[in-house]
C-alpha cells in the first residue's frame, strides 16, 4: 500500500554493524540506479538531491567488501552507473528480508490498523 511516494507498512532498517545500516532509502537508491543507469536519475526519482544520492552511493561503496555501484563520469551522453554483482546481491537479499518481515508482521499490522480511528 502506498501513501504519496511512501510505502505503508513495514519498513526494514538493518544495522549490519556499528555505524553501518541498510534501509529503505539506500535500497530504493540501489534499485533506482539499477533501473535508470544513473545516480542522478535515481536520486530525482526518489526526490533527493544529487549530492545526497552521490553521498549515499559513496557510503555504500565504502561500507562493503567491494563496490556496490560502478559509475563513469562524462555527463548524460557518456556517464552512468550500474550495480556490480555484489550490489545486485545486496539489494536482492535486502528485498527478501523486507518481504519476510512484512509477512511475519502482517497479522499484527492488520490488528493495529483496525485499532485506528
Amino acid at each position: 500500500m502506498r501513501y504519496g511516494n511512501r510505502k505503508l507498512g513495514v519498513r526494514l532498517r538493518v544495522t549490519l554493524r556499528e555505524g553501518v545500516a541498510l534501509g529503505p532509502g539506500k535500497a530504493d537508491l540501489l534499485e533506482g540506479i539499477r533501473d535508470t543507469g544513473s545516480i542522478a536519475a535515481a536520486g530525482r526519482r526518489l526526490g533527493m538531491s544529487y549530492t545526497r544520492a552521490w553521498g549515499l552511493a559513496t557510503g555504500l561503496n565504502s561500507e562493503f567488501r567491494g563496490p556496490l555501484i560502478e559509475s563513469a563520469k562524462g555527463g548524460a551522453s557518456r556517464g552512468g552507473a550500474t550495480l556490480t554483482a555484489l550490489g545486485a546481491d545486496v539489494l536482492r537479499r535486502y528485498r527478501r528480508m523486507e518481504s519476510a518481515a512484512a509477512r511475519a508482521t502482517a497479522r499484527e499490522l492488520a490488528a493495529l490498523r483496525k485499532a485506528l480511528k
